[in-house]
């Protein structure tokens, strides 16, 4: 069993609520009378945030200079994965000093034009000033057990972990 140190916060029993508004965009006069003629342009807004312009993947007639939801699910286990990670660290007495991952998502396409994630492959690069570098790089597979977003998805989150010793 993993004991977490949340300070003596009970979370158990509540929930959490995210709100988010997405307009689209990319309405070029004619809506969407014609399969070419709009843009998959959009920006997603949540209170007191900056905006976030997003858009389609380009292979699906999107801007490639905006977030496609692809990207931002990617992120948001990457995301996930490090704030955990930095947790554990901190309650086992490793002591990051950066974290750097480059994550990737493969999706599948199927013959009807559907798809889905077959995996995501999380690169993270830590350094450690202080602790156990064996247990540093275990500790990211304890990861998935807690990171809500890991928790949440249906396909496989890889790990190849880099861990850096400071002198």
């Amino acid at each position: 069993m993993l004991a977490l140190n949340l300070e003596g916060v009970t979370m158990a029993g509540k929930t959490h609520c995210y709100a988010v508004d997405v307009e689209w965009t990319g309405n070029l006069g004619s809506g969407t009378t014609d399969f070419t003629g709009y843009l998959r342009d959009h920006v997603i807004r949540a209170k007191d945030k900056a905006d976030i312009a997003g858009s389609a993947d380009p292979a699906f007639r999107g801007d490639p200079a905006r977030w496609n939801p692809e990207e931002t699910l990617v992120s948001s286990i990457a995301t996930c994965h490090k704030l955990w990670y930095l947790h554990l660290c901190c309650d086992a007495g490793i002591v990051v000093t950066a974290y750097r991952d480059h994550a990737t998502g493969e999706m599948a396409m199927n013959a009807d034009g559907s798809g889905q994630f077959t995996h995501v492959a999380l690169s993270p690069t830590v350094t450690i000033s202080a602790g156990n570098a064996v247990l540093a790089k275990q500790l990211h597979h304890k990861v998935g057990a807690l990171c809500f977003i890991a928790r949440s998805v249906n396909f496989p989150i890889k790990h190849d972990v880099t861990i850096i010793v400071e002198d």
